[in-house]
């Protein structure tokens, strides 16, 4: 299979040969989603916080 290369312009530059076997098939629509899906959970990760003892206000001991 030939694909053409575009160049930064979006004017068609070379063209290259690709594999048939990696790129002839046709996609599977739930593998997709489901590797759209884990990517965008995964960007989420490390972002959460909770609050501990020391920062909640009040409910401390009575002056």
């Amino acid at each position: 299979m030939k694909l053409n290369v575009l160049k930064q312009d979006g004017k068609k530059g070379s063209t290259i040969t690709v594999d048939d076997s990696v790129f002839g098939i046709k996609p599977n629509k739930s593998v997709v989603h489901q590797a759209v899906v884990a990517e965008l959970a995964n960007s989420r990760q490390g972002t959460h916080a909770s609050k501990n003892r020391s920062a909640r206000k009040g409910g401390g001991k009575k002056p």
